[in-house]
């Protein structure tokens, strides 16, 4: 397959871990293209494609985009367009990388608005995909019904769910609760067709295995990703503490196996980050904070996504709505 661009200065951490877990992807035999300047320092042993411009984290996604024409992200996204690259992946800002991936590559025919998706781990089953995790903080009732659909295509396809139960997050089970969006959304799902819909699910649902894919608008999805990150972070890390403990010791060393597994689990690292699923083209959001682990996963992901044509399925997904 052709290369996975990868963004060689997004994140806090890059080049140094970006490049490090590239090569990783590399040595695994995945094709693997970086995205930098002519002098970036590590890039031995890799093609590069030359951008002489960076998309800071604190700067205007879309000015920027539109700006910084020889930035990584825009020439990332345009090596996917043009056929030079399979996939792209960055840590580094998140809307601008979205925004480069649908000025770029362009919108899947039919898609109302691209949506991020992000495996949520539920532990004992697989996780759960919640979208909108970002991409749109407003949203209108039909696109929640095609996010729906998206992420019970990429649900199906990533972790070989069949027939995704896709759920809406609202602040109640009834069909009656939840403001406007939700009500006007809840009747759309119940008549659309190629869709699982369960009915409404709560935010203590997400990380069960009551549900397969949440729907929700990208400002709620982007609070309820954050504040489950933040809770499991945590409680993981009190869990050490208190085991750390020198009368706990003994027990502590029975168990750390079994809690290293828990801990991979509940890990960000380990999922290699979110999809941008709509746009015409593979793109993986990783996390800001990703190292080498993650941007190996990441890669990973990207590889898989494209080997297994998730932009041909979603796009025959929507023909057959």
């Amino acid at each position: 397959m052709l290369p996975v661009a990868v963004d060689a200065l997004g994140g806090d951490k890059a080049p140094t871990e970006i490049i490090a877990g590239a090569r990783e992807a590399l040595a695994a035999g995945i094709p693997v293209v970086l995205v930098g300047p002519s002098d970036l320092q590590g890039r031995e042993g890799f093609d590069l494609i030359v951008a002489n411009e960076f998309i800071e984290m604190h700067e205007d996604a879309a000015s920027s985009v539109r700006n910084k024409k020889d930035s990584t992200l825009v020439r990332a996204a345009e090596a996917v367009r043009d056929g030079k690259a399979s996939a792209m992946i960055s840590a580094g800002n998140t809307g601008a990388t979205m925004a480069s991936a649908l000025l770029r590559m362009g919108r899947i025919a039919g898609v109302k608005r691209p949506a991020i998706a992000t495996p949520i781990p539920a532990p004992g089953t697989t996780p759960t995909v919640l979208l909108d995790a970002g991409a749109n903080a407003e949203v209108e009732p039909a696109w929640l019904v095609q996010f729906g659909l998206m992420g019970s295509v990429y649900a199906n396809a990533r972790f070989a769910i069949e027939n995704p139960r896709v759920g809406l997050l609202s602040i109640g089970e009834e069909p009656g609760k939840g403001d406007t969006l939700r009500k006007q959304a809840y009747e759309l799902f119940s008549n659309a067709k190629n869709i699982n819909f369960i009915g409404n699910v709560e935010g203590r649902d997400i990380m069960t295995d009551k549900v397969d894919v949440v729907v929700t608008d990208g400002f709620t999805g982007n609070v309820a990703l954050k504040t489950l990150e933040g809770t499991m972070r945590g409680v993981v890390k009190a869990l050490f503490v208190a085991i750390g403990e020198p009368e706990y010791k003994v027990h502590a060393d029975a168990l750390m196996p079994a809690l290293l597994n828990l801990y991979a689990q509940f890990d960000p690292d380990t999922y290699g980050g979110a999809i941008l699923l709509g746009v015409d083209g593979v793109c993986i959001i990783s996390h800001g904070s990703s190292g080498s682990r993650a941007m190996l996963n990441g890669i990973k992901v990207a590889k898989e996504m494209v080997e297994v044509d998730m932009v041909g399925k979603i796009r025959q997904a929507l023909q057959q709505q």
